[in-house]
């Protein structure tokens, strides 16, 4: 599987949207979340649909005779395939908080670097630092952009400011594969990037989406129709989130290779597209990166 593997990372570009329904909280639409550790992800699935669509839509000539190869035919017949690429779910890496100092801050923890480590190696990456573990009173930092008299403030909580190298390397290795050619970006992320420990993490990552109140006016009347309030919940801008994508078979190809299948729809030019719900309202537009060690 190593050689023909890609990381694949999605930067919320604007709130995102993934729905699992109807919520039984106060939260009507709640985002989808792993059901063990209750983090936000985005399926895999609906991760492959929307590359499918904008290849079909954006795909030179030779692009689009790949496509029912890669994902598979859309109508069941005799001559039907499984597509060869595979997505797996996009995990959270680092969820946007809000911050006293520095505006807002990438936050991660120990725990979540240590599955985003095991995902890089299997993509190829080599020589990762250790994830570092910070107590649940600590925060590590690597700038002074978020620090004020050595104390750390993300929502209401508050934190011990500490200094650690393996820190500064994991903000140096995550700058460089999700902003390489954006200098000024690589900037804000490394300066802005901060580890909390794992039970803090939990906290932020439940209640520290964005939450919003949405109404539907009676078009004869302009007012809110009765009963016609909901809460609906979306990762916020900025979330990143990572998975794996390979070619482990070529289904009914030709002759076509697992290599011809990722160059050609898991390259590093990058997908600027739109996941999950409320498009019309201008939410779930991410960049798509596809990495490789």
């Amino acid at each position: 599987m190593t050689n023909f593997t890609r990381m694949y990372w999605i930067q919320a570009i604007t709130p995102l949207h993934v729905g699992a329904g109807k919520g039984v909280g106060f939260i009507d639409l709640p985002i989808m979340r792993e059901k063990v550790t209750n983090w936000p992800l985005v399926p895999g699935s609906a991760v492959k649909g929307v590359i499918r669509d904008h290849f079909t839509q954006n795909a030179s000539d030779e692009q689009k005779k790949l496509i029912e190869i890669a994902f598979g035919k859309l109508v069941s017949d005799d001559t039907s395939n499984a597509g060869s690429l595979v997505l797996t779910d996009a995990h959270v890496v680092c969820l946007p908080v809000r911050s006293l100092y520095g505006t807002f801050a990438y936050t991660t923890s120990h725990l979540v670097l240590e599955r985003l480590k095991r995902d890089l190696e299997a993509a190829g990456y080599n020589n990762l630092p250790p994830a570092p573990s910070p107590e649940n009173t600590e925060v590590f930092h690597t700038t002074d952009k978020i620090v004020y008299d050595k104390r750390i403030f993300f929502e209401d909580l508050d934190f011990i400011a500490k200094s650690d190298d393996n820190t500064n390397k994991w903000a140096d290795t995550l700058a460089g594969i999700l902003f390489s050619t954006d200098t000024k970006w690589k900037s804000i992320f490394k300066e802005r990037f901060a580890i909390l420990s794992d039970d803090s993490f939990n906290f932020l990552a439940e209640t520290g989406t964005e939450i919003a109140a949405r109404i539907r006016i009676k078009p004869e009347k302009k007012i809110v129709d009765k009963g016609a309030l909901w809460y609906e919940e979306s990762l916020p801008a900025e979330t990143i989130l990572a998975g794996i994508a390979w070619c482990d078979r070529v289904f009914g190809g030709n002759g076509i290779n697992q290599e011809k299948i990722i160059e050609t729809f898991c390259n590093n030019s990058g997908l600027n597209v739109q996941i999950g719900g409320k498009a019309t309202v201008g939410k779930g537009r991410v960049k798509c990166l596809f990495t490789k060690g």
